[in-house]
């Protein structure tokens, strides 16, 4: 990796673009397994400084309150409950703003690096209600002005609760501060609901599975509070590792090591690989690496619960703390970087602050009531990924989430600029804008395919795009069209993506449709769900914009993850083809 430019695979560009697809892959995949996608030093320092901005926004937000005085004075107020109260409501902003997940060019957004606050606050931009045929008002796909209305008020909100006092003693958590006053977390609650039941993306944005759950525990008195937060922060865990017992997970290890700015040379990430450069599936030490943080994820929490201070609670502190050190280092793709320090500070102001709070403090039956809630989503997740988002699901970085790809002919690209009100172009067009020429362009689009198709549903995505492209009839030409991830439409047109399948679906599919008026074979998409955890197969649809779906089927998993990155032929089972 360069400091200033990016390390990006050397090929005789006329000869290379002569091949097929998988012949155009195959080197990029090499260079990824040896360099990853070679971004610059300089963009890795430049997350690593918004890091500590976004901690060191959280301290002054923390010192603004009444009773917590001293930058440095840390010990005498880190355990404060208003404290957790308040990080908690400033990472939920810190998102929602969308500065956290999905921000910048490592999520391939690069003018503007955000869309959220940019986009949300603007009328006429795409909205997708989750249940709009259930719940009354919400109904539609337009952004409005009650939409707008809604969410400046969320971030209002949560200003005021950030930069408001506490209420006073609380002798049950020992605490002269207190915490923040109901009506402020009632208020965020009501606020968050309504703008998410207008608007799924919006309470995906603002990691409602992680944050709001922490903000309704803030609805308990005394100590059940902290005993809920506990309990929530044993879900993500938990949940997280459940959904990594599947055949996927080595695959994301393998890929994240790559990619990793701390792991540096070259022989060290092949060994992350079964033989390179011939056979890039997950090696020894990625299933080890895979295998062993699942057992961590999947048990550590439940010491740090059970046990009530002294080593125990130390030594399963500091392994939480490394776990997601881990993670921080690596800076995976879509960035989750803000969520993983957030989560270090759960381990020390929860799990050792207040280690002496444990189950049987528990005064009434909510804090059981919220993980029940929790832990049903969770189990509905991975039972049926098709009706529930991979972040309720806590199926986070398993490997093992719907995917779309898009496949678009340049009219289309044309239409979508022209009719969609966007605060970003296309992603083929902010490419060329960044790399200088539509040439040069192909080498770091291919290099995204590559990467894509390191997971397992890559495989399937590209063996499925020629399908896709060839159409009901099997005649049309694959030259005709453009592969665009459907994480990559996100960012044009609805504003956030964060590896989330649900929000470029039939849905966004049938919104754009309206605005642009595709002809038939335009636009063609694959939709792939993800693999129900008691199953060994994933769904998929193909789908034209203008026509409606015309072929759905089922590919088993055993067969993609037996094949190599750059193999686009995995055997499709065909259920129905128009």
């Amino acid at each position: 990796m360069g400091f200033l430019k990016p390390d990006l695979p050397v090929v005789e560009f006329d000869e290379w673009s002569k091949g097929n697809w998988s012949e155009k892959v195959r080197p990029m995949a090499r260079h990824w397994a040896e360099v990853g996608f070679g971004t610059p030093v300089v963009l890795h320092l430049f997350y690593v400084v918004k890091i500590l901005l976004y901690i060191l926004g959280a301290w002054l937000v923390v010192l603004s309150t009444a009773g917590i005085d001293g930058f440095t004075a840390v010990g005498q107020w880190w355990t404060e409950p208003i404290v957790f109260q308040k990080v908690v409501l400033y990472t939920m902003l810190f998102e929602v703003v969308g500065l956290g997940c999905g921000f910048g060019p490592l999520n391939n957004r690069f003018f503007p690096p955000l869309g959220s606050i940019l986009y949300w606050l603007r009328p006429n931009t795409i909205r997708l209600p989750p249940w709009p045929g259930r719940v009354p008002f919400t109904a539609g796909d337009n952004r409005g002005p009650v939409d707008v209305a809604l969410y400046a008020a969320l971030l209002v909100a949560l200003l005021i609760a950030l930069f408001s006092d506490g209420t006073g003693p609380i002798p049950a958590l020992d605490t002269d501060v207190g915490v923040l006053p109901l009506w402020q977390i009632w208020t965020i609650l009501g606020l968050l609901a309504a703008a998410g039941l207008r608007d799924k993306v919006i309470f995906l944005a603002a990691r409602g599975e992680v944050y709001a759950a922490f903000t309704v525990a803030f609805l308990f008195g005394g100590v059940d509070m902290i005993i809920a937060a506990k309990l929530v922060c044993v879900v993500i865990w938990v949940g997280a590792a459940s959904s990594k017992l599947t055949k996927h997970f080595p695959f994301v290890i393998s890929t994240m090591m790559s990619n990793s700015p701390i792991v540096r040379p070259r022989a060290l990430k092949r060994l992350f690989f079964e033989r390179f450069p011939d056979d890039l599936r997950p090696g020894r030490l990625s299933r080890v690496v895979a295998h062993f943080s699942t057992a961590v994820e999947m048990l550590v929490p439940l010491v740090l619960l059970f046990s009530h201070g002294g080593w125990p609670t130390a030594i399963a502190a500091l392994v939480m703390v490394c776990f997601h050190l881990g993670i921080l280092t690596a800076i995976p793709m879509g960035v989750p970087l803000e969520w993983n320090v957030f989560m270090i500070f759960c381990v020390l102001t929860l799990f050792v602050g207040h280690a002496g709070i444990g189950l049987a403090d528990m005064t009434g039956p909510l804090p059981v009531l919220l993980f029940a809630a929790m832990v049903i989503t969770v189990t509905l997740g991975n039972l049926f990924p098709r009706k529930v988002s991979f972040l309720p699901g806590m199926r986070y970085y398993a490997g093992n989430w719907d995917t779309t790809l898009w496949c678009l002919k340049p009219s289309a690209a044309d239409k979508i600029d022209q009719h969609l009100v966007a605060i970003a172009s296309m992603p083929q067009a902010q490419l060329e804008k960044v790399y200088g020429s539509p040439e040069a362009a192909q080498i770091p689009q291919y290099l995204g395919y590559a990467f894509r198709a390191f997971n397992t549903h890559g495989r399937m995505m590209f063996t499925l795009a020629h399908r896709a492209m060839a159409g009901p009839g099997g005649t049309d030409s694959p030259e005709d069209y453009v592969m665009t991830d459907g994480e990559r439409i996100c960012s044009t047109a609805i504003g956030w993506n964060f590896g989330d399948g649900h929000m470029h679906n039939e849905q966004l599919i049938a919104a754009m449709q309206k605005r642009c008026r595709f002809e038939p074979g335009e636009v063609r998409v694959v939709l792939i769900d993800a693999q129900p955890i008691h199953r060994q197969t994933q769904r998929y649809r193909l789908v034209d914009a203008a026509t409606g779906e015309f072929e759905t089927g089922y590919i088993n998993v055993a067969d993609a993850v037996t094949r190599q990155p750059w193999d686009d032929q995995v055997p499709v089972h065909v259920d129905r083809r128009d």
